[in-house]
């Protein structure tokens, strides 16, 4: 029954702060439904102030150490699984979020994901979070360069990493850099590095791959 109230609340408070928030305008455009839901949150939570703006940010990279860890754990495939489960009650889907919250989320936190259980869109959780993430970014006038990698960088030779990258003519623009590490053990070795819209593909199975396709021409 809580539950239950606890949905159209958040959608009058959403409905509140999206009116009140004419003059807020993010600071980059993202498409598709997940990017609108996160626009929605940054723009609800800077038509605020910056306390709450980053208030929202921790609840949501929290979140996003829950469902998609550096490494995949037991615990992250459960609580994905949670959140793509499309047939668990109102009721099921407030408790479920409360814990994975863990109680101290800010209002407008806890009305998106009220509103996201409400429209059935839990399963859009971890783009939206990026998606947020990506609007502060961009808030903030940073770079966000991602380093993909077949196994966690030691910290020596991620250190000797950020350092080039931000010494690179690409950082030197009066901006930070703001460097992200991914695990993807399919490239096998080597290195995918991304950045705005660039990419450098230093990845083995890129190399076996232009190789095979050479073989392939040869024959």
């Amino acid at each position: 029954m809580a539950a239950a109230r606890f949905v159209p609340q958040a959608l009058q408070a959403t409905r509140g702060y999206a009116t009140q928030a004419g003059a807020v305008k993010p600071p980059l455009m993202l498409h598709g439904l997940a990017g609108k839901y996160a626009t929605s949150a940054f723009v609800a939570a800077a038509s605020r102030d910056a306390k709450t703006l980053s208030q929202v940010e921790t609840d949501l990279k929290q979140l996003k150490s829950i469902i998609a860890p550096p490494q995949q754990t037991p615990e992250s495939v459960k609580a994905r699984d949670f959140l793509a489960n499309p047939v668990m009650t109102h009721a099921e889907k407030a408790d479920g979020i409360k814990k994975m919250l863990g109680g101290k989320e800010g209002e407008i936190t806890r009305n998106l994901f009220a509103v996201l259980a409400d429209n059935g869109r839990l399963g859009d959780t971890e783009k939206i979070i990026d998606g947020f993430l990506e609007l502060m970014s961009a808030h903030r006038g940073e770079i966000e360069v991602t380093v993909t990698s077949a196994a966690p960088l030691d910290k020596s030779t991620a250190s000797r990493l950020e350092s080039a990258i931000k010494g690179s003519q690409y950082a030197s623009k009066g901006k930070s850099v703001k460097i992200t590490q991914k695990v993807n053990p399919s490239i096998q070795g080597g290195l995918i590095v991304d950045f705005g819209d660039r990419s450098v593909d230093l990845s083995v199975s890129s190399r076996v791959s232009r190789l095979n396709s050479l073989l392939q021409q040869g024959i």
